[in-house]
């Protein structure tokens, strides 16, 4: 009898086992039809729909004086939609907007100098960093904006957008954060020049270009604090693993045969397609 019974839950468990196991390749089999259906989708249209800013030196920006979109991350995107066989569309749009305009359907990739965090991976796909950096800050010359360190961004105004990570960092450390929409650098600039804010935590390689771009204001990288190393990275819909994995095979060609280098040369001056070598802060307690 003991064996009857054993040989029955034995048999049972193997068929719950079964059943478990149908259940996870049917899901596996919907998800893969899903994201099949969204490269086919764009693959019919023929182009490629990006959401980035316009207004990110070094980026993604305008040439002066005309309406030609470029940057790094805007030339990387032709690039890798050239080699995909498909056209590309650039929707502007302020950075606290591309997220969910994947979410949307209005954009299939979001392009912007966008840190692919642990966090942000659990809500969206991302392609592998075509950039490497890590964070700063642009200070008043006079005075370091009165901060030698993380801790003294407490209480100060820092502009940035709303969703940011170093907007998150900033208000981590106790600082007030002043938005903008989708303004240009030098609308942030200005205002750490003048005391209307006294702050901007962001890319080292976008502030370098961001200070650079205006001698007459009284501001300047941060000549001490760095901290937080980033990867940025092209985000989509969670769902779309096949354009997810298309992408990432374009931009390993690309890294192998020279051309991420190449560009990344072109708009900052140093080869930010590649890990920096310096000492960089890692912060802890803090989830992005």
């Amino acid at each position: 009898m003991k064996k009857i019974v054993t040989l029955f839950m034995l048999s049972f468990v193997l068929f719950l086992a079964a059943c478990g196991t149908g259940d996870n390749n049917a899901s596996s089999a919907e998800e893969q039809n899903e994201a099949k259906a969204l490269w086919e989708k764009i693959e019919e249209r023929g182009t490629l729909i990006v959401g980035t800013s316009g207004t990110l030196i070094g980026a993604s920006t305008y040439e002066e004086g005309s309406d030609q979109l470029t940057g790094y991350d805007v030339e990387v995107m032709r690039e890798v939609a050239k080699r995909l066989g498909l056209e590309v569309k650039f929707e502007i749009m302020g950075i606290d907007s591309m997220l969910p305009a994947i979410t949307s359907g209005r954009i299939d990739v979001a392009a912007n100098d966008i840190e692919a965090t642990e966090k942000r991976k659990k809500k969206f796909a991302f392609t592998e960093p075509y950039k490497y950096s890590y964070t700063t800050m642009v200070v008043r010359k006079d005075d370091y904006s009165g901060i030698h360190k993380l801790e003294d961004l407490k209480g100060k105004k820092a502009g940035g957008g709303a969703t940011t990570i170093y907007s998150q960092i900033a208000e981590h450390f106790g600082a007030e954060v002043v938005t903008y929409g989708n303004a240009p650098n030098e609308a942030y600039l200005r205002d750490v020049d003048n005391g209307n804010t006294d702050v901007i935590v962001n890319d080292y390689y976008l502030s370098k270009f961001g200070v650079g771009a205006f001698p007459e204001f009284d501001i300047m990288l941060h000549p001490e604090l760095k901290f937080h190393p980033t990867e940025q990275a092209a985000a989509m819909d969670i769902k779309s693993t096949v354009l997810q994995e298309k992408m990432n095979t374009v931009l390993k060609e690309m890294r192998e045969d020279g051309t991420l280098s190449e560009l990344a040369i072109k708009f900052y001056k140093e080869d930010a397609s590649v890990k920096p070598d310096e000492e960089i802060e890692v912060l802890e307690g803090i989830e992005l």
